[in-house]
């Protein structure tokens, strides 16, 4: 009998975690399902691009995962419960005829499906975080997903000159979405709103640069300005002051999905499943967490930050620890550390930061062209893994190993492969 592996998420590090348990895996010993809401991989690094108006390369998750032996099911997740190992599946466009098309085998049964696993890898994510300021959900916009940058694209096009518009959040993608608008769109008045310093977590020398570029796009910058509540026409901060805005995005941090809190899972204060060092759950064995979705610990004990950067790895990590303990294998020992920041400030400038393992900035720093280049190359490069999950396949795959029946003394090979 085949184990089945369920995946849920195709984001960087669901779809990474999906094609290199493929490569791993024999297809006669495993099942491996991917379960996605959209069916194309979103390029979530790019979506202030796509908020601006640039167009997107479509990635469809079914052509990628072609001839994989991944099976792709469109479906909407809206339950996991660990202790009977299923999840709870409905059709994302709530009809129940998109999600049969998509499924291949097997049909929704009114309007929801329930699918089986032995392991689960869950990679749902992160999206829009209000921190419950009031009047942030209604009235500002966010790039947290597709959906959200599209409502973007539409209102900034239809913005005319001169209307302005507030990023509030000093983050990277703060960061990022206010110098994509001010390069696109110089007609408006473009302004960021920090809660610290502007780039205050950079190097003197990446701060200089992140100022300057700030300067030229002709960028208003409001320091140390708490957003307490935000308004149709404008943001008011904690000092009594208001800010006007036609538009706002809200860029201050992500929110973990919400099903994880909702299971028997052990997770952190912000819904977060706690994971060890191969990305398993710490409350169950037979879920692992990657991605936004999971609280894992870095260099110096400190939680991974919600990325790209902390993702890809830890979508390594897990798909090699879980080939590992069913095949016999040496569990893997990936570091999970920092290497740099890749910052883009518009299609024409860069910052490269590079940081401690535990991600603090040191002097050296990359900027300008070259940066906004090496940059473009990293997105590129990780939108290629995805879309390419079998290149380097090996010419032979490990054999799944039988487990031991429960109670029975463990085998030499899955004792040391059982921490």
């Amino acid at each position: 009998m085949q184990h089945r592996i369920v995946v849920l998420g195709a984001g960087y590090a669901g779809a990474i975690a999906a094609g290199r348990l493929a490569r791993r895996l024999r297809p006669e010993d495993v099942a491996i399902t991917l379960v996605n809401a959209e069916p194309d991989f979103v390029e979530r690094v790019r979506l202030h691009q796509l908020a601006v108006g640039q167009s997107l390369r479509p990635r469809p998750l079914r052509e990628m995962f072609a001839g994989t032996g991944v099976e792709l099911k469109i479906a909407q997740v809206t339950g996991v419960d660990v202790e009977r190992r299923t999840v709870t599946l409905a059709d994302p466009n709530g009809t129940g005829e998109s999600g049969r098309l998509a499924a291949g085998a097997g049909e929704f049964t009114g309007g929801s499906e329930m699918l089986a696993y032995d392991t689960l890898v869950y990679a749902l994510g992160s999206g829009f975080h209000d921190r419950g300021v009031p009047g942030a959900a209604e009235h500002a916009h966010q790039i947290a997903g597709r959906p959200g940058a599209l409502r973007l694209r539409e209102r900034l096009a239809g913005l005319a000159a001169g209307g302005s518009v507030v990023v509030v959040g000093g983050g990277l993608t703060g960061v990022e979405a206010a110098t994509e608008i001010a390069e696109a769109r110089p007609d408006l008045d473009v302004a960021l709103a920090a809660r610290g310093g502007l780039g205050d977590w950079l190097s003197p020398r990446g701060g200089r640069h992140l100022r300057n570029v700030f300067g030229k796009l002709g960028i208003t910058v409001h320091e140390h300005a708490t957003v307490t509540a935000v308004e149709a026409d404008r943001v008011v901060t904690a000092d009594g002051g208001s800010v006007p805005a036609a538009v706002t995005v809200w860029t201050t941090g992500f929110a973990a999905h919400p099903i994880a809190r909702a299971t028997a899972l052990e997770v952190g204060d912000t819904g977060r499943i706690v994971v060890d060092a191969t990305m398993r759950s710490r409350s169950h064995p037979d879920v692992y967490a990657v991605g936004d979705a999971a609280l894992a610990t870095g260099p110096g004990g400190k939680p991974l930050r919600m990325s790209c950067a902390s993702g890809t790895p830890m979508a390594w990590q897990a798909a090699d620890a879980i080939a590992a303990r069913l095949t016999g294998g040496k569990l893997p020992n990936l570091p999970l550390r920092y290497f740099n920041q890749c910052i883009s400030l518009g299609r024409k400038e860069g910052l490269i930061q590079y940081v401690t393992a535990d991600d603090r900035a040191v002097e050296a720093a990359l900027t300008g062209r070259l940066a906004a280049v090496y940059k473009e190359l990293i997105c590129k490069g990780a939108a290629w893994a995805v879309a390419n999950p079998t290149v380097g396949m090996p010419t032979r795959r490990r054999r799944v190993v039988p487990r031991p029946a429960e109670g029975a003394p463990p085998s030499a090979a899955t004792s040391s492969t059982a921490a």
